[in-house]
């Protein structure tokens, strides 16, 4: 059985269903049925935790689902791989063991059976020319062994076999004990094992026996009825017995009535307790007892009777001057019912939810939004042209970009410079970031002209007449006057109901068709004139040909749509965009498809390019890609394994050549230097000071000479004074030196070889780091986000996985230092609203009677101001200060939020980093702007011609001009070489590879391009 926390997991029991149609939920793995939803999800969220094992490997952190698989496969190897011959042998051996640990029984069981063999075996003989022969154990005799009469053992215990051999079938042999064998691998230890967790169960109390399963003991007829004194209730009469032996039945009350002198029963007055009124209780019902059988003892015995004549004796002085009499108790009432148990403690984290709010005041760090719309309906103080719904799709597509930038060889770029690339509009001026992003997604979906010029990716087919017959028709409709059609004559008399009728149905029809008509392609000149742009030259040749200047990317993206909008999923998208950039008022010129895309609004633009890129990933380019870094990954991983197990062992190592240091520690370790005198110290400097003013003296008494001899005179006293101040300190060090005994060799060499192995171990602990950085960014499938608060919002940061932190260290705006630099907060979606925010009105009841607010109002007071209603709608924070801030609010008694900030913490240096270069590089590019004397421009809007103060046109496509030589965008005429340019590029062209040779396949500080 699936274990956790070393417990079987136990099934629910099926729940009774009183009405047939209600909808229950089945868990089909386990057949458990629940009636509500809300268990059922509880239950998956149990069995999806990473806490359970598998009880026949051993194998741990597994979810229930994997841990059962792993059993059930386990299950069947062990089944087919155990002998046969020995299932039921070994399981009569196991039945009701009272041994406690799984090792221990395995080892006893070994040694029992090893030497041990038994019909139905194959087994190995020897005979006695030493010819090893294969056979079937056939039968079995025992032999017991025999003692003399002195107790010395004659003949030791011992079995015969008779052993059909299988190379020839007519004979047999007659071994014992010291001639067979049996294949090593039939029999080991680990298969033992495997084979008793896969049969056997054991209770959780401390001394339950092994059980066999039931279904096993009854194919096998072994028996299952558990011996009394194993069971769990003897146990616990064993131990309540044993703990009244060590107390007394009574407390010490014993009557000794053979003796010649009976002696009374002791009572000892109660003991004074500050336990429990039921054991107050307990101890007077006692008292009385006692009092009862004195009474009784005295009764029975006439000796302990009390009489006149045994008055005078003293008796009756004795007897009550030692045991006054006891007033009969009088009865109580009955003892009222205890006080209800208080409810055990809350075992944390449970349901962030259902954790009590703090009522300190506190609330979520206040969030910044990009959009113009704010969630509560305000604007925004900051205008950005950008809607809220536009920045999922802006965020989905800036993070495909950089992460397959080497699949569209494009250099990556920052989200700020990704996003003011999108709002440039200006006819003059053009931004390169925006014409490589699109001329290198579309290069993606068609292959060139000279590679075939296959195309990639499924596309709506388009109607036979959409192109030059839609023209003509439409042309020679145009040139026929149509005649004018008659009006139907009304009926003026005898309008009878059928007739009103086919009227009705006569006009339903002509709606009907008209309906049809003007959904007709013919309709679509209406909208857009995007079939007259692409009349003479279609967008696949266009793009097969690499045609994207001068406007030639921009009607290629304007066919691409077009023929997009025959599918639903995009109609109304497309259809949308392309009202602007062919409108019917137009020419339908390649040059108006270039000035209308310019002014394109930066909502459209995103929808655009979100499209387009969603095309990509089904491409062969991108999935062969994520199949690499998969690969790649499972390289990364075992080279992690292998430098993991060789830190353990330098660590280890290093651990033993420490415990030798300490060892001959005491036998190198200089002594405690022995403080100077201070009078020695100053005699010596009293010497010198006095000599230094003799000199000095001497000096004065000289008439003076010229500057130059004075000067000189100076110098050399102090040339003096420094050489014997060398003099000294060369003095001291000698001493010194001479009072350290010398280190021996040993202790020499053991020092060497310390540094070497810690240099082992700093040097295995740098791969690994290496190592999970190259996890992290060939990790690209999927985003993962950080996790959940506690009313559902998700929390991204996008450098997480798939990416440098910083963006390739090769790229034009590498200086940034950052890629997006912000952790990105974004809304619940409608399915965790309803069921956990917009509840129904008796939870909400129930939920705002246990913590007197309702779910909604919480959110209010714990979130602020800035809010979060549907998921989407986006917010952002930029500061460290906020997600320090953030770390803070976040509960750790909840299970999403503790994991959420343990994320957080793990990320909180890198993050802080980034967004602290962010700002830095926002705010060097304000005051450069600021110094250049130009009138400010927003950041965010840019709505002007004039595109010289974005920072986004100091982006360059490196990349595509380091492999291709040229821009995605430009149409460059293939040149021949010359030999001797030929030669040199040989010379000079460098390939990265990996350890395997290839060619490197991930970005990153790792690899070098």
């Amino acid at each position: 059985m699936v274990l956790f926390k070393r417990k079987p997991v136990q099934r629910l029991p099926r729940p009774p269903i009183e009405d047939d149609d209600a909808d229950v939920w089945v868990i089909g793995r386990t057949g458990e049925i629940f009636t509500d939803y809300e268990s059922y999800l509880q239950r998956m969220d149990f069995y999806k935790q990473r806490r359970f094992i598998c009880e026949i490997t051993g194998h741990s952190c597994l979810t229930f689902f994997e841990a059962l698989s792993s059993e059930t496969a386990n299950s069947r190897d062990v089944e087919k791989a155990f002998p046969d011959a020995l299932r039921e042998p070994v399981l009569r051996k196991v039945q009701f063991s009272t041994v406690s640990r799984i090792d221990n029984l395995v080892d006893y069981i070994f040694d029992e059976f090893k030497q041990d063999f038994y019909p139905g075996e194959h087994v190995t003989v020897s005979i006695d020319n030493g010819e090893r022969l294969s056979g079937v154990v056939r039968e079995k005799a025992k032999f017991s062994e025999q003692r003399k009469p002195d107790g010395t053992l004659e003949r030791k215990a011992f079995s015969r076999y008779f052993v059909a051999l299988l190379n020839q079938p007519d004979k047999e042999a007659l071994v014992d004990d010291e001639h067979i064998v049996r294949d090593r691998k039939t029999f080991t230890k680990q298969m033992l094992r495997s084979f008793i967790k896969n049969t056997v169960t054991r209770d959780a109390w401390t001394g339950a026996p092994w059980l066999v399963k039931e279904n096993i003991a009854a194919r096998l007829k072994i028996d299952s009825q558990v011996p009394a004194h194993l069971q769990y209730g003897s146990k616990i009469a064993e131990k309540k017995a044993q703990l009244a032996r060590k107390k007394g039945d009574h407390d010490g009350a014993v009557l000794d009535i053979q003796s010649s002198n009976p002696r009374l029963p002791e009572l000892k007055p109660a003991t004074k307790s500050h336990k429990s009124k039921q054991l107050q209780q307990q101890l007077a019902r006692n008292k009385q007892q006692q009092f009862l059988e004195y009474q009784q003892a005295l009764a029975q015995h006439e000796g302990l009777s009390t009489s006149p004549g045994r008055a005078a004796n003293g008796l009756s002085h004795f007897v009550h001057s030692n045991f006054p009499a006891f007033a009969p108790l009088a009865a109580k009432d009955t003892p009222k019912p205890p006080p209800p148990p208080p409810p055990p403690p809350i075992k944390y984290p449970i349901e962030d939810l259902d954790v009590a709010p703090l009522h300190d005041g506190t609330h979520r760090p206040s969030l910044s939004f990009p959009a113009d719309d704010l969630p509560d309906g305000r604007a925004n103080d900051d205008e950005s042209g950008v809607r809220m719904e536009s920045i999922g799709p802006l965020l989905e597509t800036w993070e495909t970009l950089n992460v397959y930038c080497e699949i569209f060889q494009l250099d990556s770029f920052t989200f700020d410079d990704y996003l003011e690339a999108l709002q440039v509009s200006s006819e003059e001026v053009a931004c390169q970031l925006f014409v490589e992003i699109h001329c290198a997604v579309l290069k993606i979906l068609v292959d060139e002209e000279k590679q075939g010029g296959k195309i990639h990716v499924n596309l709506p087919e388009m109607p036979e007449d959409d192109d030059h017959e839609e023209d003509r028709s439409s042309e020679e409709t145009s040139a026929i006057p149509s005649p004018t059609p008659e009006p139907e004559p009304m009926p003026t008399r005898r309008t009878t109901r059928s007739s009103l009728g086919q009227a009705a149905e006569a006009a339903a029809a002509a709606a009907k068709e008209e309906d049809q008509r003007s959904r007709s392609p013919t309709a679509e000149i209406r909208l857009h004139r995007a079939v007259e742009m692409l009349a003479e030259y279609g967008w696949v040749d266009r793009l097969q040909k690499r045609d994207f200047e001068h406007g030639g990317w921009e009607i290629i993206v304007v066919g691409l749509l077009y023929q997009l909008s025959r599918d639903a999923r995009h109609e109304k998208v497309c259809d949308e965009i392309l009202k602007h950039l062919a409108p019917v008022d137009e020419e339908p010129t390649q040059d108006t498809a270039r000035r209308r895309y310019a002014s394109l609004d930066v909502n459209l633009r995103i929808k655009a390019l979100q499209i387009i890129c969603m095309l990509t990933v089904e491409t062969k380019a991108i999935r062969g890609y994520m199949e690499e870094c998969s690969e790649q990954m499972t390289v990364f991983r075992k080279e992690k394994t292998e430098w993991q197990r060789a830190r353990k062992a330098a660590i280890e190592e290093l651990r033993l050549l420490n415990e030798e240091r300490k060892v001959l520690l005491p036998d190198n370790v200089p002594p405690s230097p022995e403080p100077e005198g201070e009078q020695n110290g100053d005699t010596k400097m009293a010497g010198i000071d006095d000599e230094e003013d003799d000199e000095l003296e001497d000096s004065e008494d000289e008439e003076p000479h010229a500057g130059r001899s004075l000067r000189r005179g100076f110098d050399r006293a102090a040339e003096r004074k420094r050489k014997r101040e060398e003099e000294k300190e060369k003095r001291e060090r000698a001493e010194a030196a001479a009072k350290v005994p010398k280190m021996s060799s040993q202790f020499k060499k053991i020092l060497k070889e310390i540094e070497r192995k810690k240099g082992k171990v700093q040097e295995c602990e740098d791969e690994i780091a290496t190592l999970d950085n190259d996890l992290r960014e060939a990790d690209c499938p999927r985003t993962r986000s950080l996790g959940r608060d506690r009313f559902w919002n998700r929390y991204w940061w996008f450098e997480r996985n798939g990416m440098p932190y910083a963006g390739l260290p090769t790229s034009s705006t590498a200086q940034a230092g950052y890629a997006n630099g912000c952790i990105w907060v974004q809304g619940p979606d409608h399915l965790e609203r309803e069921g956990f925010i917009d509840v129904s009105g008796d939870d909400e009841a129930k939920y705002q009677k246990a913590f007197q607010m309702t779910v909604r109002e919480r959110k209010r007071l714990e979130e602020g101001a800035t809010s979060l209603y549907n998921a989407h709608q986006w917010g952002y924070y930029e500061k460290p200060d906020s997600l320090d801030m953030l770390i803070g609010w976040l509960d750790v008694r909840g299970n999403r939020e503790s994991k959420l900030r343990k994320e957080l913490q793990a990320q909180r240096e890198k993050i802080s980093s980034h967004m602290a270069r962010r700002l830095e590089y926002m705010r060097a590019e304000e005051d450069k702007s600021v110094d250049d004397a130009a009138p400010r421009m927003s950041t965010r809007k840019r709505r002007h011609d004039d595109a010289e103060g974005y920072k986004c046109l100091a982006w360059r496509n490196k990349t595509a001009l380091e492999d291709l030589g040229h821009l995605h965008s430009q149409q460059v005429r293939p040149r021949k070489a010359t030999k001797k340019a030929q030669q040199a590029d040989r010379k000079t062209r460098t390939t990265a590879t990996n350890r395997q040779g290839k060619p490197l396949g991930r970005q990153g500080s790792r690899y070098q391009f």
